[in-house]
């Protein structure tokens, strides 16, 4: 067992999945932060919306491995 996910035939690892949902939900609570003005308060945007995505996507990867953020990543 690799520990990847059939999807329709394809495999596809579980870190791809994560990351792909880590950045529909950054532009999600970015567009919101967007709407309630929030960014005002944002020292540099883009950096800030790196380091959400990242942040999403290690606690995602986290839910969807089953252990901590950390181990997820660096095993």
């Amino acid at each position: 067992m690799t520990g990847d996910l059939d999807l329709a035939g394809v495999f596809v690892h579980p870190l791809l999945i994560a990351a792909v949902l880590a950045f529909i939900a950054a532009e999600i609570i970015g567009w919101a932060l967007a709407k309630v003005r929030l960014y005002r308060f944002v020292w540099h945007r883009g950096l800030f919306d790196v380091a959400l995505t990242i942040i999403l996507w290690a606690g995602i990867a986290g839910l969807i491995t089953g252990g901590s953020p950390a181990s997820a990543f660096f095993g």
